[in-house]
This record gives structure tokens, sequence and C-alpha cells, in this order.
């Protein structure tokens, strides 16, 4: 397994109906990801900047390089364009993240 983080731009003042967007998630989407290998996913907004930060655990052999070929995630993307900056091919512009630090497991403080 491999976490990945990566952070895309929301368009400001739309917070709430991004947010609603994603509570109502579609079924086939989630479907898709899973089979893709993506595990555990979560997205957070930083407030002050509007940034999204993205975080995931994905399979080794994950297949998220394949996702812009599935009808299913161009729709979802392209309801997404009235929320993200996308790329010219309308994607949406997700900078990879690099860890700095991560704690994996408890300490016991006995």
């Amino acid at each position: 397994m491999e976490k990945y983080a990566f952070k895309m731009q929301l368009k400001p003042g739309i917070e709430l109906a991004y947010e609603r967007a994603h509570d109502e998630i579609w079924p086939e989407l989630v479907e898709l990801l899973a089979e893709a290998g993506i595990q555990d996913y979560s997205i957070h907004l930083d407030t002050e900047t509007n940034a999204l930060f993205g975080v995931l655990w994905r399979v080794d052999d994950q297949g998220m390089a394949r996702l812009p070929d599935s009808p299913v995630m161009q729709r979802w993307w392209e309801a997404m364009s009235e929320f993200l900056e996308m790329d010219d091919t309308g994607i949406p512009v997700a900078k990879p993240l690099r860890t700095v630090f991560h704690m994996h497991g408890n300490r016991d403080t006995a």
C-alpha cells in the first residue's frame, strides 16, 4: 500500500456546494475508484486559501493512470469543473505533495 497526497485549488465562494457534491458522490464513481485500487480517500479544505488537500491509500498495482479514460470519471470531472481549477484536457489540476513526516502506530504512554 502507498499513501498518495495531493493538492487542488477550489474556486472561491463555493465551498458548501463542493462539499454537497461529495456528500452525493455517485456509487459508480466509488466503484471505479475502488477498482483502480484506491482506498481510504479523504479531501481536506484550507478555508484561508481554498486549497484542497487529498490523501488516499492505493494498492501497489493501482490503476489510477487509467482513470482519465473512464466515461464515469470524465463526467465527474466535467461536474467538478464548476468548482476546481482544470487543465487544458478537462482534468483537475492536482499537484502531488511530498511527505515530510509520518507517524505510524500508537505510542505506549505507560
